[in-house]
């Protein structure tokens, strides 16, 4: 598609664009890996952080209920050893022991146990407080913990009749948390070791389809389009993989296609290359007449200005995402367009026989748009019409409002009698080469580049672009653009 362009003197000749250079980029030096760089010994170190975490916890909590649950064992023991000497010691009162007695007592003593006798309000040792004598004294029972002697101790106390009363006590030392340490460490080591375990079990779980997803992506960044990626719980490796498996097969399908589009506009450019090429053979080896030479010059000037048409439609087509892509969009009446337009390609229409038809209201169409960039699109899209429809078969251009309310903007259509685009060619209309690649050496079709520089140009301009189905049994597109200033990068 032709860029007709304006007037600009002080640009003589189209700016050069740097196309970017296809191939694989050079992979970047690899760096020195630290083992804590990798998966799996960052997941082992929190399962073993998590593991030991929750050892020191169950340690914490642990312990402590063990010693209390030794220390009320220790304390029932020495309850019943109390009640156990409270009853020998009832059947032979106090001021009569004998040796039954005295014997009892050495054997709690041998089990680090001290008694202490309480007779008429003393105690026959001091060490006991005050407050155990005085109770055991009033005919009460005492159970818990005291101060004996400076120390904390068990203690255990039984009332006699006539005030007289044995206390029984135990010293209490760190040996319950010795024991209970001694039987946890090895389930607290084996709780450890299996976090261990877990955590390099899943590490390797969790890093083999990591492995797999980057060995595929090396793959491809070296060019091989065959390489899939196995789908595998969970669902986000799952994710990951169809993601890979899909850039993939965009990739294959996108690098067919550029090697499709890059075979077919080398075609088209060599095909009036070639004509060029003979005609000016002939006038360098004097077989054109004179007469002739007007009528060749003629056919070279057209075979060239189909080459600069082509080339125009590559540079545009490489400028068009670029900020600087020229565009000037002002208030632009639609309606007037259209007339121009009809002016130019009613004659070009009539001349192959084609009926040309103009569908306009009589009031103006605002639009807010580039005029010259809106009337490529126009031509482009009336070039390719008239290159397919056969002679007979209308070609409409119509222009209407968006909507009943004027800043809704206005549509630019432009319909044929031609063959027409099945289902699937409509959703690849707008794509590179697509249909010349479909319908060549099948029917009259273009390089492939008109209907791609005009969506893009579209796009720029804040409008719409589409592809349908016409009335008259042909290809209909409709392009609607805004009636009001849009986002988009300008330059002038």
């Amino acid at each position: 598609m032709a860029d007709p362009g304006r007037p600009r003197p002080d640009r003589p000749h189209e700016p050069t664009v740097a196309l970017p250079v296809l191939g694989p980029r050079p992979a970047p030096a690899p760096r020195r890996r630290r083992l804590t760089d990798t998966l799996t010994a960052r997941a082992v170190l929190v399962t073993c952080a998590v593991a030991l975490v929750s050892v020191l916890v169950t340690a914490l909590v642990a312990v402590p209920l063990a010693v209390r649950g030794a220390e009320r064992r220790d304390q029932a023991a020495l309850a019943a050893q109390a009640r156990l000497a409270a009853d020998v010691l009832r059947v032979r009162p106090v001021r009569q022991r004998d040796a039954a007695s005295d014997r009892l007592i050495r054997q709690l003593r041998q089990q680090e146990i001290e008694v202490y006798v309480v007779r008429a309000g003393t105690a026959d040792r001091p060490g006991l407080p005050r407050q155990v004598v005085n109770r055991i004294s009033a005919g009460k029972d005492v159970s818990g913990r005291r101060l004996v002697d400076g120390r904390r101790a068990l203690v255990e106390g039984r009332a006699l009749p006539d005030g007289d009363g044995v206390v029984l006590t135990r010293a209490t030392t760190s040996g319950p948390w010795r024991e209970v340490l001694r039987s946890l460490w090895l389930p607290l080591l084996a709780g450890l070791a299996a976090g261990v375990a877990a955590g390099l079990l899943l590490a390797r779980r969790l890093a083999r389809p990591i492995r797999h997803a980057a060995d595929a992506a090396a793959r491809l960044r070296a060019g091989d389009r065959a390489v899939r990626v196995p789908v595998e719980p969970p669902d986000e490796v799952a994710d990951l993989a169809y993601a890979l498996n899909g850039l993939a097969a965009a990739l294959a399908t996108s690098e067919g296609r550029q090697r499709e589009f890059l075979l077919s506009v080398s075609h088209e450019l060599r095909t009036p290359l070639t004509a060029i090429r003979g005609w000016a053979e002939a006038l360098a080896d004097g077989v054109i007449d004179a007469d002739e030479a007007p009528g060749t010059g003629r056919t070279m000037l057209a075979e060239a200005e189909h080459l600069d048409r082509l080339v125009s439609d590559l540079l545009a087509l490489a400028r068009l995402e670029a900020a600087d892509f020229p565009l000037e969009p002002v208030p632009v009446d639609l309606t007037r367009l259209a007339v121009d337009a009809e002016r130019t390609w009613s004659d070009r229409c009539a001349a192959v026989g084609v009926p040309f038809r103009l569908e306009a209201p009589e009031t103006p169409v605002p639009a807010y748009t580039d005029p010259g960039r809106i009337r490529q699109v126009v031509d482009g899209l009336l070039e390719n019409a008239l290159r397919v429809v056969p002679p007979g078969a209308p070609v409409v251009l119509a222009v209407r409002p968006a909507g009943a309310d004027p800043a809704a903007g206005g549509v630019v259509e432009v319909r044929d009698g031609g063959p027409g685009f099945t289902d699937d060619d409509l959703a690849v209309a707008f794509e590179r080469g697509a249909l010349h690649e479909r319908y060549r050496g099948v029917r009259k079709v273009g390089s492939g580049l008109g209907l791609a520089l005009a969506a893009g140009l579209v796009r720029r301009l804040g409008g719409e672009i589409a592809a349908g189905h016409a009335a008259e049994g042909g290809a209909a597109f409709t392009v609607r653009l805004p009636a009001h200033p849009y986002l988009t990068r300008t330059s002038a």
